[in-house]
């Protein structure tokens, strides 16, 4: 299957071609720069060590992305969602837990209104 020509890294003055919307250097510049800007808490402390064993155990017992399987597609989930965000009461318990692909994941976070809504 064809993939899609690379295009310029969306960062100003960056030469470089990317698949996605920056180049693997200003795509890690520009995560930083949201977390530590942008985001109201730190990652760091709220999705630490035991957040990763919740999310390693979920993604076992749930392999395939849920949303695309509604769909009647078969994708390999990549992403744990939090149906309720945290910052507004969610928790890490695995009824508020959903596996997702990156794409059904980046899209649900934009349409919530996170970090991708403004882009």
């Amino acid at each position: 299957m064809p993939r899609k020509p690379k295009k310029p890294c969306a960062y100003p003055g960056c030469p470089n071609l990317t698949e996605g919307r920056y180049c693997e250097q200003h795509e890690r510049l520009r995560n930083k720069e949201y977390n530590q800007y942008q985001r109201p808490y730190n990652p760091s402390e709220r999705y630490g060590s035991q957040w990763r064993q919740i999310r390693n155990r979920y993604i076992a017992a749930h392999p395939l992305c849920e949303e695309c399987y509604r769909q009647g597609r078969l994708t390999t989930s990549q992403e744990v969602h939090h149906i309720v965000p945290l910052s507004k009461g969610g928790t890490h318990d695995y009824d508020n837990l959903m596996a997702l692909c990156k794409p059904c994941h980046s899209r649900i976070t934009a349409e919530s209104g996170d970090r991708w809504h403004n882009r």
